[in-house]
């Protein structure tokens, strides 16, 4: 690369108005050479999100607004794509904050090892002991497990890529982002680009600080979300289908066998063979079994404290039973009208 490409950001916001300066401030202080701007998509908000980005659009001429009425991610990214005039698309989210490299090594990996989309690091971090115990959980393979970035990996090819930096004419090419996914379009996005020949590709020096969801009813809407459009992944694409997807929704059947046969056992030990109720025992211990490992995976977690490791203790269960809960449902019944309401107000 002998000189710096311009570069669209494209954003998408929702209720963000605790969130969207800082973020916004991050991306205008990137020591990068060539042009710049920031293509913020508005949806419905019922904050004063709106009142936040135009007043920061007034102050900048490198910030642009476009309205987004329906809300849905995808067609915010689209209606931004569009709007955008330079040849590298970096997406971007109001909840992150991106290091003042990250455009230039974001650009300067996309060329050095011929990629259409390079993705970084979602470096999980917290305000409050809730939020900070949500994001150890993050980077615990034992809260989100395989993908490389929430955990990290060697840098290299990847199925999917954490927000994406691209090349404008792979858009061209492959599409837009798909409207009907209201969640993972990032995913569906890359099995075309990656269908189509090109790399996809992971660089864990891209470190994104990323704020997660901060108390746990919104943590078990986002996880029931995510698994839903998992399963609606695994529904439709051959390629989306992973054993380690099956993992959380027989633990999830194990659990609730196990409960059950708190219940049950006492009423009908006496009228079934030893070896049911041997069976039943045995399922009763794998509650137990899993809220200590669940308890050991919060102590040993990169939480700071006997407190929020506890929080993140707690965390877990949320993540991986809500999550297997809606992968069931995507799988069998599709993911339409399933919506992450935990930024919606």
């Amino acid at each position: 690369m002998t000189e710096s490409p311009g570069v669209s950001y494209i954003m998408p916001v929702l209720n963000e108005a605790d969130y969207l300066q800082e973020a916004i401030d991050c991306i205008l202080a990137q020591e990068y050479e060539g042009e710049k701007e920031l293509i913020v998509a508005l949806g419905p908000s019922t904050d004063n999100t709106d009142e936040v980005a135009q007043r920061i659009a007034d102050s900048d001429s490198r910030v642009r607004l476009v309205y987004n009425p329906q809300g849905r991610t995808p067609i915010a990214l689209n209606l931004a794509i569009a709007q955008a005039v330079h040849s590298i698309i970096i997406r971007v989210d109001a909840h992150s904050e991106i290091p003042t490299n990250y455009t230039q090594r974001g650009v300067e990996t996309l060329f050095r090892v011929g990629a259409h989309d390079v993705g970084g690091l979602m470096d999980a971090r917290g305000k409050t002991p809730v939020q900070r115990a949500i994001a150890a959980s993050y980077h615990s393979k034992f809260g989100f497990g395989g993908p490389a970035y929430h955990s990290g990996a060697p840098e290299g090819e990847a199925e999917s890529a954490y927000l994406g930096i691209f090349r404008r004419e792979i858009f061209e090419e492959v599409g837009y982002y798909d409207e009907s996914m209201w969640r993972a379009q990032d995913w569906e996005l890359c099995l075309r680009i990656r269908q189509a020949g090109y790399k996809v590709w992971f660089d864990p020096e891209l470190k994104v600080g990323y704020y997660p969801r901060d108390n746990f009813i919104a943590l078990i809407n986002q996880s029931f979300a995510s698994g839903t459009w998992r399963g609606e992944i695994a529904r439709r694409f051959p390629e989306g289908k992973s054993l380690r997807h099956d993992i959380p929704p027989l633990m999830l059947l194990g659990l609730g066998i196990g409960i059950a046969s708190v219940f049950v056992k006492p009423m009908v030990e006496d009228s079934v063979p030893g070896f049911v109720n041997f069976l039943m025992s045995a399922a009763q211990a794998g509650p137990i079994v899993y809220a200590g490992v669940c308890l050991v995976a919060g102590l040993r977690s990169s939480a700071v404290g006997i407190k929020e490791k506890l929080l993140t203790a707690a965390a877990y269960p949320l993540i991986h039973l809500p999550w297997a809960a809606g992968y069931v449902k995507g799988r069998l019944f599709g993911a339409s009208g399933t919506l992450d309401k935990g930024r919606v107000k």
